[in-house]
Order: C-alpha cells, then sequence, then structure tokens
C-alpha cells in the first residue's frame, strides 16, 4: 500500500474517533480511549500511572492480532494482562508510530 493510501485510511480511522468524541484527537489521545474501551470499566478518576496503564492496554490489545502480546486474562481488580510472545523489532519512532496507526486502523474497521 502505497503512502497516499495508507494517510486515507489513517485520516478515515481518526475521524470515526472525531465523530464519536466531538473533537480532533492525536494517536495518544486515541490510544487512551483504546485502552479504556479494553479496560471496560466505564468512566472513573485514574492516577497518572493508571493512564499510563491505560495506554499499554491498548497498545497490547492493538498489536495482540501481530503476534507480540497474548491476552492472559483479567486481575483480581479487573484489569486486562498480557504477556509478550515476541520481541518487538527495533523501529524508529516514525515506524513505530506507522505500526500503531495500522493496528488503530484495523481496530477501528471492526466497528
Amino acid at each position: 500500500m502505497n503512502e497516499q493510501d495508507f494517510e486515507q485510511l489513517w485520516n478515515g480511522a481518526q475521524g470515526k474517533f472525531e465523530t464519536k468524541f466531538g473533537q480532533p484527537l492525536d494517536l495518544q489521545a486515541i490510544l487512551f480511549l483504546i485502552g479504556i474501551n479494553e479496560l471496560g470499566q466505564g468512566p472513573r478518576k485514574l492516577s497518572k500511572d493508571q493512564k499510563i496503564d491505560v495506554i499499554h492496554i491498548a497498545v497490547c490489545h492493538l498489536l495482540q492480532p501481530y503476534g507480540y502480546y497474548e491476552y492472559t486474562g483479567l486481575d483480581k481488580d479487573g484489569w486486562p494482562h498480557y504477556k509478550r510472545n515476541e520481541r518487538l523489532p527495533k523501529l524508529m519512532a516514525q515506524d513505530q508510530e506507522h505500526l500503531m496507526k495500522e493496528a488503530i486502523i484495523n481496530y477501528s474497521s471492526e466497528w
């Protein structure tokens, strides 16, 4: 897929989030919202560390179809846990962003 087609798909995925939440959202905000969705505990106050954990949940969930993570279940507090199956390749920041955008495109195509 060429870069123009990819950007069009990314803009479409990003647009779904913007429509749902009524404002433009960057990659970090979208990761946070995906993490909240996958946490499944509804609106609540989160500490700074919990917010980082929520983004980690999103990353693990999004990279699960690529074989990097496997869902292992919920802990006693209802937080999902994943184990790493294989090490992520060393990627430049731009390539990491591309991988996450691709995973978000795939995630958003399921709704």
